[in-house]
């Protein structure tokens, strides 16, 4: 599990950046939450596979790909109101707020996330 919990922390580093060059690329032409939700989606694609394959070392199925966006249900709600909140209430800008945003989920969309890729090991 620490294996796993370390190598889901480097995906998600990945996962972030991803997400980040996305989200600034799309900002030039678009207001920031379409880019936030733009980019996140496209992020939480590869994400998918580099669990897969790398975190849970488990053959990546059309079950798993569609459940696997409820793993993000959490974070997106978490980043998506802490992005508005930092760029509508407390005025900070947009350029850093989702990478301020987004690191008080990263707990329970793991533990989401290992139950939806190795439901077998869940009791």
């Amino acid at each position: 599990m620490s294996r796993q919990l370390l190598t889901f922390a480097v995906v998600g580093v990945v996962n972030t950046a991803t997400y980040y060059c996305l989200y600034l690329s799309f900002l030039t032409g678009l207001p920031y939450l379409a880019a936030h939700v733009l980019a996140f989606l496209l992020s939480m694609v590869g994400s998918f596979f580099l669990n897969a394959r790398f975190t849970y070392r488990t053959r990546p199925t059309w079950r798993k790909f569609l459940l696997f966006p409820l793993t993000n249900v959490t974070n997106f709600l978490i980043t998506t109101a802490g992005v508005y909140v930092i760029v509508d209430v407390l005025h900070a800008g947009s350029r850093f707020a989702p990478l301020l945003a987004s690191a008080a989920a990263v707990p329970v969309t793991f533990v989401v996330s290992r139950r939806v890729m190795l439901p077998e090991s869940i009791a």
